[in-house]
């Protein structure tokens, strides 16, 4: 018969945040009425219980999978879920229950010892016995977890299990031989499943599971923990937030390199500076445009879908670039917008040219450039603007302003996830496998960096100055 608290919990659990979490930022006269009632023993049980406690994705999700996918950024809870879960399991009788991490230690000192770990989060009526020589955990149930480590994958080849929990997969020596050891000895019980707990990585195994029918992903970020301390948080979300690392690390996302990128995602970090550049370091400033589909004629791919019927256009790609006085091209901005009809945009750029004192916009005009002239001398720009006119591919244009990143002559100023995407989706062989139908950010980048660095080796001759 289910209890008042259970009763309590499944009401009122809801949401992005722990029941917890929600009553404690309740103001203080809410949270005395909604415990004025309770006895004290109610409120134990209540402050006991994981489900209390416990984020909508540390919950095993409802279904069918056989292998459910933690995938989420560091002070998540992955360890805690990864815990709760086993001694749920092990609730039941004569148990046989795989604990696999990078390597027996750190499954003994993360998932076994860890703050977050078995032994820590067990209640006195479950707490298993704990022999480290053996390296196997005994609950009272009878049920039993054994030590494996993803760096031994012929430990895994013969014993069976009924469910296995494996944290860090993404940090595994060997993940895919100690995957498929792990489950071809998965066939203990009626219906055997895995939790994999990691931090985002693109290696072979992940990739392997993500688009399986019966793998459950669950994802999320570190903020999504309210309970950590806000200054750390803060500390590396400053420090880390929008590279690569911090949106691995912290945003949870995986992050994959095509094949054949003309911007590795290893190249856009190490051409990264986080230092701001005083203005006058700078010997010129310029502003490339990339106008959005449907300026000026039919879709022609060049930006990101095509206008719609209200006149109302997709993308304009609008990135400020400066020539330093050590003569290296710096990415300063991202002034990129979308779903703006043309005045829009055109104010965007005219704001950007104000704002960083630009002396130049590199506008292309492959999609009409008589309407692009007019459109941004609407807006009053009072600066030169030259419209340029794409002859060759992408691809093409890209290749020689990527080689200004390999050689140090170009870097990033901070970090620009959505102009780094677009790059890290331009391949050498002239394909373009980044997110949105066409790299407007990247293209506007192209432009501007050819100017600065190439001069008219690369702007095509086909040239008018408003």
């Amino acid at each position: 018969m289910e209890s008042d608290v259970e009763r309590f919990l499944r009401i009122n659990h809801a949401g992005r945040h722990s029941l917890i979490e929600r009553i404690a930022v309740l103001p203080a006269g809410e949270r005395r009425a909604l415990f004025s009632r309770r006895s004290e023993q109610w409120f134990e049980e209540l402050v006991g219980s994981w489900c209390a406690w416990a984020r909508p994705g540390q919950i095993p999700p409802e279904g069918g999978w056989r292998v459910w996918l933690l995938m989420a950024g560091r002070g998540y809870g992955k360890t805690r879920a990864g815990a709760e879960w086993v001694h749920h399991l092990a609730e039941e009788e004569d148990l046989r229950i795989a604990l696999v991490g990078p390597t027996e230690e750190e499954v003994r000192k993360v998932m076994i010892e860890g703050a977050s770990g078995l032994l820590a989060c067990a209640r006195d009526r479950e707490r298993p016995e704990w022999e480290p020589s053996k390296g196997v955990l005994t609950w009272p149930s009878g049920s039993r977890a054994f030590v494996y480590s993803g760096a031994n994958p012929e430990s895994l080849r013969g014993p069976e299990h009924d469910h296995a929990w494996c944290d860090e997969i993404a940090k595994w020596a060997q993940p895919e031989a100690a995957w498929d050891n792990l489950m071809f000895g998965l066939r203990r019980g009626r219906y055997p499943r895995v939790l994999a707990t990691t931090t985002p990585r693109p290696i072979r195994l992940v990739r392997r599971l993500l688009p399986r029918d019966d793998v459950d992903v669950t994802r999320g970020r570190t903020a999504d923990n309210v309970l950590l301390a806000e200054s750390f948080v803060d500390y590396v979300t400053g420090l880390y937030g929008g590279t690569r690392l911090g949106r691995q690390e912290l945003e949870g996302e995986l992050i994959e390199d095509v094949e054949g990128a003309l911007w590795p995602r290893d190249l856009i970090e190490a051409s990264r500076q986080n230092d701001a550049l005083p203005r006058d370091s700078l010997r010129r400033v310029v502003i490339g445009v990339d106008p959005p589909a449907g300026v000026g004629g039919p879709s022609t791919g060049s930006g990101q879908g095509s206008s719609t019927g209200s006149g109302q256009s997709s993308a304009c790609g609008i990135v400020v670039v400066g020539l330093g006085e050590d003569g290296i091209g710096y990415v300063l901005a991202d002034a990129s917008v979308a779903g703006l009809r043309p005045e829009g945009w055109a104010r965007s750029v005219a704001r950007a040219a104000e704002t960083w004192g630009a002396d130049r916009v590199i506008a292309e005009g492959n999609q009409g450039g008589a309407m692009v002239e007019s459109v941004l001398r609407s807006a009053e720009i009072n600066l030169p603007v030259r419209i340029v006119h794409a002859r060759h591919g992408k691809s093409a244009r890209a290749e020689p302003v990527a080689g200004l990143f390999e050689n140090g002559r170009a870097k990033f100023v901070g970090a620009f996830p959505e102009l780094e995407d677009e790059l890290a989706g331009l391949t050498i062989a002239g394909g373009y496998e980044g997110p949105g139908r066409s790299p407007d950010r990247a293209d506007a980048m192209v432009w501007a960096l050819t100017e600065l660095m190439l001069g008219k080796r690369r702007i095509e001759p086909r040239v008018r100055m408003l």
